[in-house]
């Protein structure tokens, strides 16, 4: 009898770096995986929105307000006369924009403020964590409302840059708490004895045992700003309109007339609000999961 061949796979496994057994535990992740593929159609949709789109998604025709989907407009118009099909290829560009940017400046506001109070701790940690505290008095959207209120005039940059400015409290104290832990580790006292620099200790050792933690974090957020910028559109302080939108396209869609007479205005935006979501959320189970080095 033949003896069995050796078994490596254990072995080799242990000999992998931390990141490319995540990523070999990712890519065992059917719905990540997949998650994946719908959002990179999405940024697809966003990237070639102005060859894809029949008509320009600000231009009215009020010969024809609230038409039923034709051959001319697949999707039909809106109230005033805009091609739905034109405002909902240019409104992923606009959804998706608007979820990423609001998403990194959250991660480099709050990752930084939460980095500098978990590294140095003491007075510096106090002052950073009394400020989240204070911004944390007050709910997201009082704030976001208040600071819209004030500008009038809202823009996507400016539209994102708030967002950001009232969402990056979640992240600090969470990369906090991840620095605190770290810093007590013995090889970060070891990196310190032999007179390494702060730059350098952050670089070699906090930041590759934080960066799953964030990248986690930061795709959950993006599924969150995109939900945000739609429920904010639909409640009238979100993108102004003409900017086509996911949720100012629902928001155009919400009188009765509409919504019983012409549902291929307000189905498709609503699935692509879902699905993107759902993606995004999927990319981050998945992640979460490939990171865990308990798994």
């Amino acid at each position: 009898m033949q003896p069995s061949p050796p078994q490596f796979t254990h072995v080799e496994e242990k000999s992998l770096s931390p990141t490319r057994l995540a990523f070999n535990r990712f890519k065992k992740n059917k719905l990540a995986i997949t998650g994946i593929v719908f959002l990179a159609l999405m940024v697809l949709v966003a990237i070639f929105a102005d060859v894809i789109a029949t008509h320009d998604p600000t231009q009215s025709n009020l010969a024809k307000v609230e038409a039923n989907a034709d051959s001319e407009n697949i999707l039909g118009t809106d109230q005033s006369g805009r091609d739905n099909f034109s405002r909902l290829v240019h409104g992923a560009r606009i959804s998706l924009t608007v979820g990423f940017f609001a998403m990194l400046f959250t991660v480099l506001i709050g990752g930084s403020l939460g980095s500098i109070a978990g590294y140095y701790g003491g007075k510096v940690d106090s002052v950073i964590m009394r400020v989240t505290d204070g911004m944390l008095i007050f709910p997201f959207l009082l704030l976001f409302l208040t600071i819209v209120a004030v500008l009038q005039n809202i823009t996507v940059p400016i539209f994102i840059f708030v967002i950001a400015l009232t969402s990056w409290t979640g992240i600090c104290r969470m990369l906090r708490g991840t620095f605190l832990s770290i810093r007590e580790k013995e090889y970060i006292l070891s990196a310190r004895s032999i007179g390494c620099s702060d730059l350098r200790i952050i670089r070699k050792h906090f930041i590759p045992n934080a960066v799953g933690p964030i990248i986690v974090n930061a795709t959950i957020m993006m599924a969150s700003m995109i939900v945000a910028e739609s429920a904010l559109s639909f409640i009238g302080f979100g993108i102004p309109q003409p900017t086509p939108t996911w949720g100012n396209m629902l928001t155009e869609a919400q009188s009765v007339r509409i919504l019983r007479n012409n549902p291929e205005a307000w189905i498709p935006p609503g699935l692509c609000i879902v699905l993107t979501v759902l993606a995004i959320n999927f990319i981050g189970d998945g992640l979460r999961d490939a990171f865990d080095s308990k798994s």
